[in-house]
């Protein structure tokens, strides 16, 4: 397997990972309100994307940087 191969085969994992941790936040917040309409459940689930606890400036250490980056003169 060469390279590329390898990076394929690691960013389609990553992608599966996040779909799997989507669907099971989606099915927590369903037991959590089980009389709550899927459009509902939709706007909570984007609302915990865009804002979940202790990840606000992303998963990874270090300090948020500008996106995208500022170009120096």
């Amino acid at each position: 397997m060469d390279a590329r191969e390898r990076d394929a085969r690691r960013l389609r994992t990553a992608l599966g990972l996040f779909e799997v941790g989507v669907a099971m936040k989606r099915q927590s917040l369903r037991r959590a309100d089980p009389d709550a309409d899927e459009a509902e459940i939709r706007r909570r689930v984007g609302a915990w994307l865009r804002t979940r606890p202790d990840a606000e400036d992303g998963d990874g250490p270090g300090h948020p940087v500008p996106w995208p980056p500022v170009k120096r003169p």
